[in-house]
């Protein structure tokens, strides 16, 4: 089957004819109908994460958003079936460390994450294997798409996880987003369902103007101002949550420093070459204005249904999100522009 394959870090990634997957006891085989591409496999090509011993090898199958149906069954396992359509967190959970049992699946102590080690190949792919299906492979309802769902897997996921569950925004929150990629603007459009006030914050045009299409309440071109930071805090009185989404010092320190006291700042963004994993914490500031430094990763397959439930309702719309829908021959390509953030949105293989 076809498959698209991390050759060498930083070189071009390769479409390959690679083996079928099976199912193990306790997984499933998976058909692809879509797989997001995230800023997260850019990460991956570029061999980034050495510094805490979390550098993607080569020869792996990359793609970690998918969403399919499933082929073939594990003869262990209980709760999926053969035909059923079903969408996979990045962050596998084998179901039986101590962080599973404590409902923590996100943060499990003995899985691996889809499309980042050779334990779990990725959904850049025709197919792909889920492993322990029945904690990692959520039922899709009827009525989500797959270009929808294809958003879940990460960048959703995690906006939601960072803002429902670790900073507890809601309702009269002024919630400051620091990078407007994938998960920047998953985080405007779920601030606004959650009833904050979404302030989005870039460098670039186009996708302050989806932000502000998807409910952000404010957007600031850092590129025009010296300070924006100061813009937050000169019309909200600063805010109640911050989120870098992107992962560098320059958003880190523009997202802290636009909190008012008692603000809570989130990270889900991961860092690059340049800061290898630090940046500097006001730690003076954090005392003084009793601030809160939180990191969130991914979301735990068990709170699906909380997104569901808010998409039936209407009050999410992931798929207004995606700007592209491209074949799998085209994912190096579009990878490759995200070195220049010269992509717009959640793009989305839908052939494979």
């Amino acid at each position: 089957m076809r498959a698209v394959v991390l050759a060498e870090h930083g070189e071009p990634l390769e479409l390959r004819d690679v083996p079928e997957p099976t199912a193990d006891p306790d997984g499933v085989v998976v058909e692809t109908e879509a797989c997001g591409i995230c800023r997260s496999d850019w990460h991956a090509w570029q061999g980034h994460g050495d510094w805490v011993d979390d550098r993607v090898p080569t020869g792996q199958v990359l793609g970690h958003e998918p969403v399919g149906t499933v082929r073939e069954v594990g003869a262990d396992v209980e709760t999926v079936a053969v035909g059923d359509r079903v969408v996979v967190p990045f962050s596998l959970a084998d179901g039986t460390c101590p962080a599973c049992r404590a409902g923590r699946q996100n943060y499990c102590e003995g899985a691996t994450a889809l499309g980042f080690g050779p334990a779990a190949p990725g959904a850049f792919a025709e197919r792909f294997h889920v492993p322990a299906a029945d904690v990692n492979a959520v039922h899709l309802p009827e009525g989500v798409s797959a270009v929808a769902a294809a958003s879940m897997g990460c960048r959703f996921v995690t906006a939601f996880e960072a803002l429902d569950a670790t900073a507890d925004a809601g309702g009269g929150d002024v919630v400051v987003v620091v990078g407007c990629g994938g998960v920047g603007l998953s985080a405007v459009q779920i601030a606004a369902a959650l009833g904050a006030t979404p302030v989005a914050v870039d460098v670039r045009e186009a996708p302050l103007e989806l932000a502000a299409d998807i409910g952000a309440a404010a957007t600031i071109d850092a590129s025009e101002v010296d300070d924006p930071a100061s813009r937050v805090r000169d019309r909200f009185g600063g805010a109640d949550v911050s989120m870098d989404a992107l992962g560098s010092t320059e958003t880190f320190r523009t997202a802290v420093d636009s909190l008012s006291s008692g603000g809570t700042h989130v990270q889900v963004g991961l860092t690059g070459d340049d800061d290898r994993g630090e940046v500097a914490l006001p730690v003076d500031r954090v005392v003084q204005d009793d601030l809160t430094v939180a990191g969130s990763r991914g979301m735990a397959p068990r709170r699906y249904d909380d997104i569901f439930a808010m998409v039936a309702a209407g009050r999410v719309d992931p798929g207004a999100l995606v700007t592209d829908r491209v074949a799998l021959d085209a994912v190096p390509d579009r990878l490759a522009a995200m070195s220049e953030f010269d992509t717009v949105g959640v793009e989305v293989v839908t052939e494979f």
